[in-house]
């Protein structure tokens, strides 16, 4: 009988706090767990795609400094091309998405499964940069604008004028109007 009642005062009385508290922090360790796993597996294949990529950015130009290259690691890791554009993994962790911002949105520049995919469209990217480079220094400078017209200072002369002007009139129409009632 004891053991019945026992049964049944631990089935009715309710977790303790600092038990429920506990099996909270051991469930979130292991999302976390989990989640720093998927993180690293990303920053391994950046960095993957970033390795790949070192042979052409050695080919650059020296003084040529449109790209800024490297790994943030924030809550999306990402590798940066430039200011603009960067690779970051897709949803499913394997698949690299290629995106550029623009003032319209981002765009999705290409998507695959395979780095080397991925490192050919960077590369064709990078040469589209360089040739843009090369076309805006090519381009002759533009000229100033003349500088303006020197500020009038004729204006207190001009109200002046005006101001006689007006009186003169007003003067002859109360002239005409007053020898036309007589």
């Amino acid at each position: 009988m004891a053991d019945a009642q026992n049964s049944v005062s631990t089935a009715a009385r309710p977790m303790r706090l600092k038990d429920a508290l506990r099996q909270a922090r051991i469930e979130a360790a292991d999302r976390t767990g989990v989640v720093v796993d998927l993180r690293d597996a990303e920053i391994a294949r950046l960095e993957i795609l970033n390795e790949a990529l070192d042979p052409l950015f050695a080919e650059i130009p020296a003084g040529v400094e449109l790209f800024d290259r490297g790994i943030t690691q924030g809550d999306t890791p990402r590798l940066w091309i430039d200011v603009v554009a960067h690779v970051v993994m897709g949803r499913d962790k394997r698949m690299y998405r290629f995106v550029q911002d623009t003032a319209y949105g981002r765009i999705v520049l290409a998507e695959s499964h395979e780095a080397a995919k991925i490192a050919d469209a960077v590369t064709s990217y990078v040469a589209r940069r360089l040739v843009e480079r090369e076309r805006a220094l090519s381009l002759p400078p533009v000229q100033a604008a003349p500088p303006p017209a020197a500020p009038r200072r004729n204006g207190l002369w001009t109200f002046v004028l005006g101001f006689v002007a007006g009186a003169l009139a007003l003067f002859a129409l109360a002239l005409f109007a007053a020898l036309r009632i007589s």
